[in-house]
């Protein structure tokens, strides 16, 4: 196996970092926004099904990243991205298709299984681990250029990409995983306490108000340190974090909920509840940190989880990802959705939590059907079969 030396990438300028959350706020759409307008913000990839042309125009202006010509596409990959790695061994670019082939050569040991001669570029007799060495040294090689910002934020972490049957294909450096475009996975959890109004509450929103003896839920809301890469001071879910490969969802769940907010694992593990998943084709800008315009398509499995009174737990941080949690009345985080505060991702798994607790609904909300099925975009690409192991 060839490894791509640093001397075949071609380099590109870097651009700024990301904006600050006034920044974002100021540059953003006048006035408040709505539900429909945090969907949009968040699954801004266009649907075929809706305008198909917009759909058709937009995709044939990337490169099909696959692992030969007929099987299905992993993801897709800008131009610029695609012709850094134009002569780059392992990888194939076919303009005519608009193909991005990862190709690993057949072994040439008459005794391999694997000893065919390559009559189309492709992966496809390789092994995971070799796939995954092969990303791996090419993501090295694009980060030792200096060339893509978004390898700035380099992780040490490794995300998997599934094939059609839910195999593991191979593993790629989380920050690397938008360059190719493919699915992400996380985990997102929303802590919640519920307790009965005392007196008349007066939200002002199209959730209505809260009267004396109704229920009230309030939800732990941390703020994402203000150094961290991408949306640095956001407001975020109460615990959420990327699915590493090879780890289970909720083992996931458990560790970042330990190092995020300081729940106990046991309390976790005991009282969590999965209520399902939202999914979302994001076109990235400069505030998810490096350059805007990659893609990314992903998948956060989402939890509940309510506190007792007699739990006696508040959530903190205990590392530096998180300045502070502070638990906040629904209408309050409303008006810091309306106001364009909190990360894209983290606003629709609220808004999925509002409609599962009955807050959001066909009542108060037009636009209530597109809202729900948006939440839930299907995907073009193989994706997790869920209910296995997690491979390695």
């Amino acid at each position: 196996m060839t490894d791509p030396g640093k001397s075949d990438l071609k380099p590109l300028p870097p651009t700024p970092v990301a904006p600050n959350v006034e920044q974002r706020i100021m540059e953003g759409k006048p006035g408040l926004r709505t539900n429909l307008d945090l969907v949009n913000e968040c699954d801004n990839f266009p649907h075929h099904e809706t305008d198909p042309t917009v759909y058709d125009t937009r995709l044939s202006s990337y490169y099909a990243f696959r692992l030969s010509r007929s099987t299905p596409t992993l993801g897709y990959v800008l131009p610029f991205v695609a012709e850094t790695l134009r002569g780059v061994p392992s990888w194939v670019l076919d303009d005519d298709e608009g193909l991005l082939i990862l190709h690993i050569p057949q072994s040439s040991n008459p005794s391999s299984p694997n000893n065919a001669p390559d009559s189309e570029p492709g992966s496809t007799h390789a092994t995971a681990a070799e796939r995954s060495a092969v990303m791996a040294s090419t993501a090295a090689a694009m980060r030792a250029t200096g060339a893509f910002d978004v390898l700035k934020g380099w992780r040490d972490e490794l995300y998997p990409v599934y094939g059609a049957g839910g195999e593991l294909l191979f593993s790629i450096e989380r920050a690397a995983s938008p360059l190719f475009g493919v699915v992400t996975y996380g985990v997102h959890m929303t802590v919640f306490t519920k307790s009965v109004s005392t007196s008349f509450v007066d939200s002002g929103g199209e959730f209505g108000s809260k009267k004396e003896g109704e229920e009230q839920i309030k939800i732990w809301v941390p703020r994402r340190a203000k150094s961290k890469q991408t949306y640095g001071g956001f407001l975020d879910n109460s615990v959420a974090g990327g699915i590493a490969a090879g780890e289970p969802a909720f083992e996931c769940l458990v560790r970042e909920a330990e190092e995020e907010a300081s729940l106990p694992a046991e309390l976790v593990r005991r009282r969590t509840k999965a209520v399902g998943t939202v999914s979302y084709f994001h076109v990235r800008d400069k505030m998810a940190g490096g350059e805007a315009g990659f893609l990314q398509p992903e998948c956060q499995f989402v939890y509940d989880l309510e506190l007792k009174e007699e739990d006696r737990l508040e959530l903190r941080p205990s590392d530096d990802e998180v300045e502070g949690f502070t638990l906040m009345e629904v209408e309050k985080v409303k008006e810091a959705l309306a106001k364009g505060e909190f990360k894209p991702n983290c606003a629709l798994v609220l808004l999925d939590f509002f409609v599962r607790h009955g807050l959001l609904d066909c009542d108060n909300e037009e636009n209530y059907i597109e809202i729900v099925s948006r939440m839930h975009r299907g995907f073009e690409f193989p994706i997790l079969r869920t209910g296995r192991q997690a491979p390695e």
